[in-house]
């Protein structure tokens, strides 16, 4: 590995949106370490394809939502980038791992809510925390958010809250890491035809076309939409980009 090669984290990053960000990382000249929840095989075929590009990557197990194993991931994660990178530290730190559940205001359960939380906000703030001391000055972070929050719609008020609360969490970090010169950002997709969510964005035809339809550019977005916008976010043309929320939506209901 030469000095200047920067090593970046993805959350989730074994298929959909996250597994565009590591290709398109790696594409930008980054080593990338993945993290995966149940998935192993797609978790190497990511891997593989970075190696094809020519640069170096890891995936790792990791549950998002659960704050209690992260002292071990961090652990693994030192260990692992020691003798396959030669580095003590990464530079960027991409939060994409998520799931989606649905339910109105009236039959959201707290159970629901729960899990929404560990993942989409809890996780996401520990899992920082215990990460930024392995963390490059001038490096990044990306915490990816959704339309949702600009848009509303039925059956997602906790989803949408979590995201929400990224947002604010962002510009947070954003000014309390200004010391170090890392920058914190959020990148907000709209609806993209993956498996998230059940994967009716990629599967049902109505929705499809009805998305299109409030959409300017005419289309449902897809994931390769969104991974070079990361990829950007990670490199020295955005140094000057902190604290910002970037929606990818193709313009949907401007």
């Amino acid at each position: 590995m030469t000095e200047q090669t920067k090593i970046a984290l993805v959350t989730g990053g074994s298929r959909g949106l996250g597994r565009d960000m590591a290709i398109n990382l790696a594409k930008k000249g980054c080593h990338v370490i993945i993290t995966y929840l149940s998935n192993a095989e797609a978790a190497k075929n990511v891997v593989d394809e970075i190696t094809q590009i020519g640069q170096q990557a890891l995936a790792l197990h990791l549950d998002t939502g659960d704050i209690k194993s992260f002292d071990s991931f961090l652990l693994t994660l030192a260990d692992k980038i020691a003798n396959e990178f030669g580095s003590e530290r990464i530079d960027y730190l991409i939060n994409n791992a998520g799931n989606g559940m649905y339910g109105s205001v009236t039959e959201t359960s707290e159970s629901m809510m729960d899990n929404l939380y560990h993942i989409h906000f809890k996780g996401v703030y520990f899992l920082t925390q215990k990460l930024l001391p392995m963390m490059n000055d001038g490096g990044g972070i990306v915490n990816v958010s959704s339309g949702l929050t600009r848009v509303s719609f039925p059956n997602v008020s906790v989803y949408a809250a979590m995201k929400g609360a990224i947002e604010v969490y962002t510009k947070c970090l954003a000014k309390e890491l200004g010391g170090k010169k890392i920058r914190a950002n959020v990148v907000a997709p709209g609806a993209i035809a993956t498996d998230f969510g059940g994967g009716s964005n990629k599967t049902d035809e109505v929705k499809r076309k009805a998305i299109a339809g409030m959409t300017a550019l005419g289309r449902i977005g897809e994931a390769e939409d969104i991974g070079p916008t990361i990829a950007f976010l990670c490199s020295p043309e955005s140094t000057w980009i902190n604290g910002q929320r970037i929606e990818l939506s193709g313009g949907m209901s401007l």
